[in-house]
């Protein structure tokens, strides 16, 4: 219990003391959007890093350098933690939006630096807020930024690895022209979900699989896209769920 309360004490100390920081990156983003993009990263993800140390998780990031550099790329993962945004945010090498449930939106000074980073906000409810949403990430990626999406739309709390993805999330990849990169997140879960409302010590391992070009691919190949992610992320996962 003391890891939550002395982590949830950072977030909130964080968010409340960053307020002079969201009105210098206002002022930042009116003169050089982009250098506003690149503080706005570094800062987070100190945030960040802080959490997961505070949290005491040991986390082991494998295929790395599978990960293109030099274009905007489309994260595709499993959900079963809060802490998965935390545990791959750390990690992107450019700016990168997440798509979250519309709910952050409610939540002071978090939505704002959400906005900072091009995060989305999806109404998992309206169909035609979501296919706006999709739209919008299309946009962001032909600007450059990357999009990490978990196409479950919820968090995982069965035994499978993974819920049916919802239908149209890969063709923000498709309609961009951007690499997919399959991303498989093990054991996050232990991190606070499968005890709440304690934070414990856990070892948690994230797998970057091979791209996937969609602009490579043929009609029968991209007809199969869906299932091709999931067997991949399947198997990074289960064989990443041996050594946990």
């Amino acid at each position: 219990m003391i890891r939550f309360i002395i982590t949830a004490l950072f977030v909130v100390l964080f968010l409340i003391l960053s307020i002079p920081l969201l009105i210098a990156e206002w002022i930042v983003g009116k003169i050089s959007p982009a250098a506003r993009d690149k503080s706005s990263l570094a800062i987070v993800n100190w945030a960040f890093r802080m959490v997961l140390r505070l949290s005491g998780v040991s986390v082991t990031y494998l295929g790395e350098e599978r990960v293109p550099k030099d274009m905007p790329v489309l994260y595709v993962g499993n959900h079963r933690s809060y802490f998965d945004i935390v545990l791959t945010y750390v990690r992107v090498p450019r700016t990168t939006g997440y798509i979250a449930k519309k709910e952050f939106l409610k939540i002071p000074l978090l939505s704002a630096w959400m906005k900072n980073l091009h995060c989305l906000f999806l109404d998992r409810s309206d169909v035609k807020e979501g296919l706006k949403t999709i739209l919008a990430a299309i946009d962001e990626m032909k600007k450059g930024v990357s999009i990490c999406i978990f196409p479950e739309g919820t968090r995982n709390k069965t035994d499978a690895p993974l819920l049916p993805f919802h239908a149209g999330s890969l063709k923000i990849a498709e309609k961009s022209k951007c690499p997919i990169v399959p991303m498989a997140i093990t054991n996050a879960a232990e991190i606070f979900e499968n005890h709440l409302p304690k934070i414990k010590k856990a070892r948690v391992i994230v797998e970057y699989g091979e791209p996937i070009y969609t602009d490579h691919l043929d009609r029968e190949a991209k007809k199969a896209l869906t299932d091709t992610v999931v067997q991949r992320i399947s198997e990074m996962y289960e064989k990443n769920k041996k050594e946990v």
